[in-house]
């Protein structure tokens, strides 16, 4: 099999926002740019930092423990996240005051030159090619379950109450099928892995004009923030952008 000769230039940021008084948002880029990860926790300021922190760490060390051993992508992702819902979960055991802590979490693993993405919650990855912006991971959220058995329109989804209400998360004893996929990347590509804090206040048009028009992955992200930050900020706001060549 032929690998894409690719290179990787990549950054991420987090900021508290506006109204949120921590930062229950979590993020990791590795060096070599092998590993990208979101993780955006609730349930307390305390629980909800503490759950995306643990899903992080444990995703990392299981990922980088496990790379070279004969596991297939769709493997090392599962299992790395099924190691984070055990990690989280263990912590709610032993301290009741975060029991009802979880966190959401997206990841991009690079192997071998192929792109694999797995996802629980509503944070998001995304894929910009020329001109069009796509949403490569699908909510789990009550409004999108409601959206696709057709009892609600994505135009009341925008507004409706129960937007923020997770299907899923890291976290939950329930937790026992994890969507990974492969995600096929041409060089001048850029990808962006965010929390909702970004797309609740920030549209797709204007984060695609943003990736658009700002050439540094570093300054992407600092516009990204700004931008959600400048339509209220109510939220915690996380995003890594990263850039395709050859």
């Amino acid at each position: 099999m032929s690998y894409l000769p690719i290179r990787l230039s990549f950054a991420g940021l987090t900021d508290v926002g506006l109204l949120r008084s921590a930062n229950q948002d979590c993020y990791y880029l590795d060096p070599d740019g092998s590993l990208f990860v979101v993780a955006d926790g609730m349930g307390g300021h305390v629980g909800g930092q503490e759950a995306s922190r643990l899903a992080t760490n444990a995703i990392r060390t299981y990922i980088e423990a496990n790379t070279d051993l004969d596991h297939s992508p769709h493997s090392l992702l599962e299992q790395a996240i099924f190691t984070a819902n055990e990690a989280v979960l263990a912590d709610q055991g032993a301290h009741p005051e975060r029991a009802h802590m979880g966190t959401t979490v997206v990841i991009l693993l690079v192997r071998d030159g192929q792109f694999w993405c797995a996802h629980v919650g509503d944070s998001r990855l995304y894929l910009m090619r020329e001109s069009k912006f796509v949403q490569i991971t699908q909510d789990h959220t009550w409004v999108t379950q409601a959206i696709k058995d057709g009892t609600l329109s994505p135009e009341q989804s925008h507004s409706h109450p129960w937007r923020h209400v997770l299907s899923q998360c890291v976290g939950r004893e329930d937790l026992n099928s994890i969507e990974t996929q492969p995600v096929e990347i041409k060089p001048g590509d850029q990808l962006l892995l965010c929390s909702d804090g970004l797309t609740e206040e920030v549209s797709d048009d204007a984060i695609m004009a943003c990736l658009q028009e700002i050439g540094s992955c570093e300054g992407q992200v600092s516009a990204l923030i700004e931008a959600a930050k400048a339509q209220g900020g109510r939220d915690n706001i996380t995003a890594i952008a990263i850039a395709v060549s050859v």
